[in-house]
């Protein structure tokens, strides 16, 4: 287990690197720091070809329990530029993670709330424990769920969003599961099995391919379909397919053997 700073560890289970946010006794609250400890570790791990998965998890009884409410209380005071500074230390690292080149997998447990919702919600697969509950309370406090909506829309779907963003209820994870937002549900024992599994099967494939394929959602997920929309896709299969690790694939397929990646 290697520490990036006391707040976020790191630990090695084969292709995969597991990010333990390490704050229990504040239930992982973001800060400042958390989210800087991340956006390092992101980083870190980017061109190590031995890490082809990602694991976010939580330490102690919650994944994440949403922005640490003192730090949000002095950033209330901060003039408007600094406040703005400080909401887009977020934004950024959210954004980092929904385009980042390796898959992300979210492993959560009890209470994921506000930002820490927002955290899953810019991962690729998400497994919870059954007792696991999602939540986006800002509006109860006056406040809004700004930087993570772009995530929440797009994991929940807009309908559903505006359910959750505005009422501010809680979301059990087999609802969760019903509605899409979480991928496996499972009884807390199996949990890091599940990831595990998951993580193996990401391993499998082409880190490239993984690669272009995020960046392909990322673009045709909300683009409409047209001749342009046809053209750009069956362009970036030909640029693939062209590629060393195109030709390896179909190759080790043909051979039935494993690929060499």
């Amino acid at each position: 287990m290697l520490p990036i700073g006391n707040i976020l560890q790191l630990e090695r289970r084969g292709p995969a690197a597991w990010l333990w946010l390490n704050r229990p006794e504040l239930r992982n609250a973001l800060n400042g720091e958390v989210q800087d400890a991340l956006a390092r570790a992101l980083d870190e791990l980017e061109p190590d070809r031995t890490i082809r998965v990602l694991v976010l998890a939580g330490r102690g009884q919650a994944f994440c329990a949403g922005g640490d409410l003192s730090r949000m209380e002095q950033a209330s005071r901060m003039t408007k530029a600094k406040s703005k500074a400080e909401a887009g230390r977020f934004a950024k690292l959210l954004y980092r993670m929904h385009l980042y080149p390796k898959p992300l997998i979210a492993r959560v447990h009890g209470p994921a709330f506000a930002g820490g919702m927002g955290l899953v919600a810019a991962c690729d697969l998400v497994v919870a424990s059954e007792e696991a509950e999602f939540c986006l309370p800002e509006v109860k406090i006056g406040l809004v769920p700004a930087m993570i909506s772009p995530y929440i829309v797009r994991a929940l779907g807009e309908q559903q969003a505006r359910r959750y963003i505005l009422t501010g209820e809680r979301l059990g994870a087999r609802e969760a599961q019903r509605i899409g937002f979480v991928h496996e549900c499972v009884a807390a024992a199996e949990l890091d099995a599940r990831v595990e599994k998951f993580a193996a099967l990401l391993a499998q494939a082409g880190p490239q391919a993984l690669a272009r394929s995020k960046k392909l959602m990322a673009k045709v997920g909300k683009a409409a379909i047209s001749p342009k929309l046809a053209a750009d896709t069956a362009a970036v299969l030909a640029e693939v397919r062209s590629g060393d690790e195109a030709r390896e694939g179909i190759r080790s397929f043909l051979e039935k053997r494993r690929p060499s990646w």
